[in-house]
């Protein structure tokens, strides 16, 4: 007799289970990292990310393919595009209440899919985009990967994964942008977010312009999207404009509830604890089909949410008194 549970956990000493795993955990980290500065710490709900990681990615992709531009150039330019956009969203929503602006920034999101599945000589359509002849946007980052591959194996690791110079660095880039994000809560400029969250008319009061400091978090949020939409390209090796579905933001608002919110070390821990529950079910042999599987899958997952919202609302790693959010 086979036992569902043995067989599901053999996932746990294959490698390549966890080196995809954690990929995915990262480029989703960087996600909810984005979304943590906009709703833990500004009080802004921003459904918008999958739209942020879109722009980021069809930009550095177009820019590679479409232009001849290095993918090393493409990745600056990408990310002003994206800031550029995060900033053009944020103009005229940033002023409307809660609700209408979840509405407008899931629309607009939607909007950018749309187009790329659309725009099909400069995005590939429902086709997306592949390497065109011997030019691909990941070729010069196959160089590098290389290079980190000859440093591991000097290092004694025989045979590495190839995907893993990609979890190195996606996961080195997770840390500094953790980092990064909170150094810059213990600035003033942080303690401003907080007010504005807080008590948005009460920040004004004291002579904060509280919509400049939503606008500068949400573009902060889109150069962080945009960050993870490159990763997301590289482990696919491809663009498709369904990867950028909103379920993509609600996976990442998932792990923000998980982590918790108002504190970004626990969407690293969110992040992981996700994706191996979600990716770990994949292993359980039920006798069904594998749609079925699937929702039964994302069931478990969903029920694990639902019981620590219950039990815990903040979250694994949040605090009940930082669940504030601004009108």
């Amino acid at each position: 007799m086979h036992l569902p549970l043995a067989i599901s956990l053999n996932f746990l000493t294959d490698t390549g289970f966890w080196t995809g795993v954690l990929i995915l955990a990262g480029v989703y980290a960087l996600v909810a990292l984005g979304l943590q500065l906009n709703m833990g710490f500004t009080g802004i709900v921003n459904f918008g990310a999958a739209g942020f990681m879109a722009v980021g990615a069809y930009s550095m992709a177009i820019l590679t393919l479409k232009t001849g531009l290095s993918f090393w150039a493409s990745l600056p330019i990408s990310m002003l595009i994206t800031i550029g956009f995060g900033f053009l969203l944020g103009l005229p929503s940033l002023r409307l209440r809660a609700d209408y602006l979840a509405i407008v920034t899931i629309a607009a999101s939607e909007v950018v899919r749309l187009v790329a599945q659309n725009a099909r000589d400069l995005t590939g359509g429902n086709q997306g985009l592949f390497c065109e002849g011997a030019k691909c946007f990941d070729d010069q980052w196959r160089d590098v990967s290389d290079k980190i591959v000859g440093w591991l194996q000097d290092l004694g690791w025989s045979n590495p994964d190839q995907l893993v110079p990609l979890l190195l660095v996606v996961w080195l880039t997770v840390i500094v942008v953790t980092l990064g994000l909170v150094f810059a809560q213990r600035t003033p400029w942080g303690r401003v977010l907080r007010a504005v969250r807080e008590d948005e008319d009460a920040a004004r009061a004291l002579g904060k312009n509280a919509f400049s400091y939503k606008l500068q978090s949400l573009s902060i949020s889109a150069a962080i999207g945009a960050i993870a939409g490159w990763f997301l390209a590289l482990d696919l090796a491809t663009l498709h404009p369904l990867d950028y579905e909103p379920i993509v933001t609600f996976y990442a608002y998932a792990i923000l509830v998980l982590g918790g919110l108002a504190n970004y070390w626990g969407v690293l821990a969110g992040a992981v604890i996700f994706w191996v529950i979600v990716e770990g079910t994949r292993f359980l042999e039920l006798g069904i089909s594998e749609v079925r599987l699937a929702a039964i899958r994302f069931a478990i997952a969903g029920l694990i949410l639902i019981l620590i919202m219950v039990f815990r609302p903040q979250g694994l790693f949040g605090k009940r008194d930082e669940m504030v959010l601004g009108e």
